[in-house]
């Protein structure tokens, strides 16, 4: 009897200890050491089941195990790290924390020692305890802001140099870019395969260090109290065509990096910063979705289709903010009609079940040596939330189009979605359990909870000391949206079908639907062959979406720890954000950094943690530190590299 063999990615711990979710079983393979035939963490392996393990310290309980019978592919073939010397062997510890072995360099490209370098893993060698590689580029020394932020992104695989191949290319668009836009656009407006919206009042609304503009708005007033509304998105599919080097480089990064202090582009200058990007006063190349809506914001029409723009203006957030709240100024008019219909949107939204987070993002601002100077929110406005209601408009409603082509006969197979799954019913019942333990009711049926139930406890918790935490619990409580060929909706969003279609200077699947739009009007049809990359290329998105993540957050943790690493001994309010058996996690008010008190750290008695109630229970005095207290507590040490914080709780009269 041939034994079942599962395929799929692995998680490893930092003790080489490793755990294989298989479809329909509740409890992961626990896969010890020993066989993990040198499986990294994320690597897609092919495992075997092999009955019980039994942990022989006995801290574990027996569950079931299996063990790695051949790696198919490698999720990290590169590492980066600060190049060390032991006893006159040459390796790395790696940056990256769910890589729980060090690599043996052998050759050092003259790399000094205590410099950061990327690593390329060329082997394993059998019987050795960790991979062996060379150093592949030098990035500079540790510690210096550059060399850090550079680290970040390479870390995750991005870089923000271009290949020969696609510098070459970026300069022919130098040339002969601004003559092939400006012959589309006569040609194509001519043989009427664009709509012409040059003459319609239209505007870009972005935030004030953006340099590249990737979507507008137009409007204009027609009969009867109804407006046509016009998104338009920049037009990159027209400039980057399929199997060209330019296309191939722009899917293996999948999206644009945004760290604290740069932004590294999914395509090369020429095209996010110029020929694609919707600068005021310039004629344009766009892909659109018009909606013609009455006064309440319902849709009476709608067109996808190829068109031609000119911004008439650049607004920051801040600057059509203003105008909206003085009742005049540049485009009032459109700005005030824009702002009103999109209240409806949102309410509509809202009221369908829409789980609406508005969780603020942390900013840093930076010197010129990097060095941060002040961490505040981000403060969402008006003219945020009106971009991002006409965005999700389009997107919809363009998912929804391609839907309807592909599954009722259209000719095209397959289309591109953003999904986003119900929540995993563990999740949510813990979600419930945490609420319910810091005061808050979440209604819960079967391990169900509806938009609506999640909405009124995001907003019952506005406003108080615990209001963030919540709201980071709730989201962590969600499935992760992904790009997929199959379609299941969108929980948070509560619609029935969600795509991307807004951004495709910085995300590729949005490239893709544009060429889907186009592949049903005038333009080229995209192949069932090009269809047949989709599932792969979904999934690739995907993955590097959470590499981007990953580093943002990473590079934003970093600065945090770097504006604080003065301050040490200076006290702060905080509230506690996790607590363990290890100790208390706690989140600044004023930074939002996070960081660890220690249990020694609170030292006046003996604390039992009590998993149940998210709490250290001191035994003799009984003095309790709960999830979500507020707490005061003293910065005792800052590790910029670690990007990690230590805290000791000051004693209150």
């Amino acid at each position: 009897m041939t034994e079942e063999t599962y395929e799929g990615p692995i998680t490893m711990t930092q003790k080489g200890i490793g755990f294989f979710s298989i479809e329909g079983q509740a409890e992961d393979l626990l896969i010890p050491p020993e066989a993990t035939n040198h499986a990294l963490h994320g690597d897609v392996v092919k495992v075997v089941s092999t009955g019980i393990y039994r942990d022989s310290s006995g801290r574990m309980p027996p569950r079931a195990s299996g063990k790695v019978v051949e790696i198919l592919s490698r999720a990290h073939k590169t590492f980066v790290g600060t190049l060390l010397e032991s006893d006159g062997h040459f390796g790395i510890e790696p940056d990256y924390k769910k890589m729980y072995l060090p690599v043996e360099i052998r050759d050092t490209n003259h790399a000094e020692l205590g410099y950061k370098v990327l690593v390329r893993v060329k082997g394993w060698a059998d019987g050795a305890e960790a991979p062996w590689g060379d150093v592949e580029e030098i990035i500079g020394k540790a510690g210096v802001h550059e060399t850090e932020m550079r680290a970040l992104a390479l870390g995750q695989g991005f870089s923000s140099n271009f290949p020969p191949g696609v510098i070459q290319e970026a300069k022919n668009l130098e040339e002969h870019g601004q003559q092939l836009l400006s012959e589309e656009a006569t040609k194509s407006v001519a043989e009427g395969t664009r709509k012409d919206f040059r003459d319609v009042p239209t505007c870009t609304i972005d935030p004030k260090d953006a340099k590249d503009f990737d979507d507008a708005l137009s409007i204009r007033s027609l009969e009867n109290e109804t407006y046509e509304v016009g998104i338009h998105i920049a037009d990159v599919s027209f400039f980057v065509k399929p199997g060209t080097i330019l296309d191939n480089e722009a899917v293996e990064r999948a999206t644009s990096v945004y760290l604290v202090d740069r932004t590294i582009p999914m395509l090369p200058h020429i095209l996010s910063n110029d020929l694609c990007s919707l600068n005021q006063n310039e004629d344009r190349l766009a892909v659109s979705a018009v909606f013609t809506l009455d006064k309440e914001a319902q849709i009476l029409s709608k067109w996808f289709g190829e068109t031609v723009i000119h911004s008439d203006k650049r607004f920051t957030y801040e600057e059509a903010q203003e105008v909206l709240s003085a009742g005049e100024g540049i485009m009032h008019n459109e700005l005030s009609i824009l702002h009103k219909l999109s209240k409806k949107i949102r309410a509509r939204r809202q009221a369908k079940g829409a789980v609406e987070f508005d969780t603020p993002e942390v900013k840093i601002d930076l010197d010129e040596t990097g060095k941060p100077i002040a961490v505040h929110l981000k403060e969402r406005k008006a003219t945020n939330l009106l971009i991002e209601d006409f965005m999700l408009l389009a997107n919809e409603n363009v998912a929804q189009y391609l839907a309807n082509l592909t599954t009722n006969g259209g000719p095209h197979s397959k289309s591109i979605y953003r999904i986003h799954d119900t929540p995993d019913a563990d999740r949510i019942e813990n979600l419930a359990h945490l609420l319910k333990v810091m005061g808050y009711n979440l209604h819960v049926a079967a391990g169900k909870v509806t938009g609506a139930e999640l909405n009124r406890i995001l907003e019952e918790v506005q406003g108080k000391p615990e209001e963030y935490l919540i709201k980071m619990a709730t989201l962590r409580s969600m499935s992760k949206a992904i790009y997929a060929t199959k379609n299941i909706g969108h929980f948070g969003l509560a619609f029935k079908y969600y795509t991307h279609f807004t951004s495709p200077i910085r995300r590729y699947p949005d490239i893709i639907v544009h060429r889907l739009i186009k592949g049903y009007t005038d333009g080229p049809p995209v192949t069932e062959k090009n269809m047949a990359k989709f599932d792969e290329l979904a999934h690739h998105s995907s993955e590097r979406e959470v590499g981007a993540a990953s580093a943002e957050r990473d590079s934003i943790k970093m600065k945090q720890v770097e504006f604080l690493v003065d301050r040490i001994g200076e006290e702060f309010g905080a509230v506690i954000s996790g607590v363990t058996e290890r100790g208390l996690y706690v989140e600044l008010d004023e930074t939002h950094a996070d960081g660890m008190i220690r249990i020694k750290e609170i030292g006046d008695d003996y604390y039992e943690y009590d998993e149940k109630r998210y709490q250290l229970v001191g035994r003799r005095t009984k003095k309790t530190f709960q999830l979500g207290n507020p707490i005061r507590v003293k910065l005792i040490a800052a590790r910029v590299a670690e990007k990690e914080l230590d805290f000791a709780p000051v004693e209150t009269a």
